[in-house]
């Protein structure tokens, strides 16, 4: 499932590629789920011909703002992601709307299990589901002790916590597992017990995590050799982490969750 720093990394590429040119063509293929409800033609009708002036995110969703309203908003949830191309005979499987560029750029959005969503807003930042996400880890995480205030009305477990879009927008199953790693705190422990010095540690390695992932467009053969990204996958028993800790698999807050309890407390 793709998580901020994926969805970064998708926006940044579709600003480079189509930031300030004019789409030709849009083409749909008609879907009642994906497209929440609304005919899919009535998209291209309304995207056919504007021109991308800059590509937004918050959280795992993300928004292109157009010479006219309304936008397009997608939501990649578990299998969307973007492709790009040029000709028409490279266009992907599971496809359901491509982006023509008048010179030629293709954009096309697909998505095979249907979990994502298109839609089209006048105000993508200020509506639903957006305007409901928390902070966004990578550009608006509150100070230390705003975030304190947070966590403190909070007695679920950190992973639950972490993992609440209403609190942390886009923050995901495995970018949960490496902060609270880092940060060396137990998944299990309820939010509300942190101290001021572990929500500080909780702070930074959340932003800095996320911030490493996307230097590296979420490549993560170049994440750091360290990570426990590389050794959580799997529930193998015996699994170590790249310092040899032992590395413990549980269903917590209703989510696969990776963890070494040696280091985490």
């Amino acid at each position: 499932m793709p998580e901020l720093p994926e969805v970064e990394s998708q926006r940044r590429r579709v600003q480079r590629w189509l930031k300030g040119r004019r789409l030709s063509a849009v083409n749909v293929v008609e879907d009642p789920v994906v497209y929440a409800g609304r005919s899919a033609r009535s998209v291209a009708a309304a995207l056919r011909g504007r021109r991308v002036q800059a590509v937004r995110r918050r959280g795992k969703h993300l928004w292109m703002e157009l010479d006219r309203r309304p936008w397009p908003a997608f939501h990649f949830g578990m299998t969307g992601w973007f492709s790009f191309y040029r000709r028409e005979e490279e266009r992907p499987r599971f496809w359901k709307i491509e982006l023509v560029a008048a010179d030629g750029r293709r954009l096309a959005y697909t998505d095979p299990r249907r979990f994502g969503r298109i839609r089209l807003q006048q105000d993508p930042a200020h509506e639903p589901p957006i305007a409901r996400l928390g902070f966004d880890p990578l550009e608006g995480l509150p100070p230390t002790r705003d975030l304190a205030l947070h966590l403190a009305r909070r007695k679920a477990p950190l992973k639950a916590v972490l993992l609440d879009q209403a609190l942390f927008a886009g923050v995901g199953n495995w970018v949960a597992d490496e902060v609270l790693y880092q940060a060396r705190l137990s998944p299990r422990r309820p939010a509300a017990s942190l101290s001021a010095a572990e929500v500080r540690r909780l702070r930074d390695r959340l932003h800095d995590v996320i911030a490493r992932a996307v230097s590296v467009n979420a490549d993560s053969d170049r994440f750091p050799r360290t990570w426990l990204f590389h050794t959580r996958w799997g529930r193998r028993v015996g699994a170590l982490t790249a310092r040899d800790e032992p590395i413990v698999h549980e269903t917590i807050a209703g989510r696969t969750t990776a963890w070494v309890p040696t280091r985490q407390r």
